[in-house]
């Protein structure tokens, strides 16, 4: 998997390590993070895009964050589209969560679907609250979910 920073650089190192450097810098500065992982889609012509980042949220002093973007020819409905965004996002949650209880940082899965049933990712809402609260981790939908709908959703080409 290739990460970048939001400024295009390449994150070289595994997602594990560059996840804990950028831990172990901020704290050693006295930074208190926060840590947020979303993905969202979006469907262009053949393809269809996921775009998965980890927010990483400075207390009182902005963020910063790194993206991985993937794209794929295989179609899909909407519902499992949106599972597949959480899917993605528990997976890169999963990889990292030692780390962030190892250096108690807070961290949230954050899902691009609405909490209004009046939406079409609504369809998804259960499984997909069922899927990341299951797994342990904390959970945010639309409004709250700030990484998968506003952060991911502009890094998504």
């Amino acid at each position: 998997m290739r990460w970048r920073k939001f400024n295009g650089e390449t994150i070289n190192l595994p997602i594990k390590d560059a996840v804990e450097d950028a831990i172990k810098r901020e704290t050693e500065n006295g930074t208190k993070l926060k840590v947020c992982i979303g993905t969202d889609s979006q469907v262009k012509g053949e393809d269809t895009e996921f775009a998965t980042v980890i927010v990483f949220l400075r207390e009182h002093n902005g963020g910063f964050m790194y993206i991985h973007n993937e794209k794929t020819k295989n179609k899909y409905h909407i519902k499992e589209r949106m599972l597949i965004e959480v899917a993605k996002s528990i997976e890169i949650a999963y990889e990292l969560c030692n780390i962030f209880i190892k250096y108690r940082v807070d961290m949230e899965v954050h899902a691009d679907i609405n909490t209004n049933p009046h939406f079409k990712s609504n369809d998804a809402l259960k499984e997909a609250m069922g899927y990341i609260l299951g797994m342990g981790f904390a959970f945010k939908a639309k409004p709250e979910a700030f990484a998968s709908s506003c952060c991911a959703d502009k890094v998504v080409n």
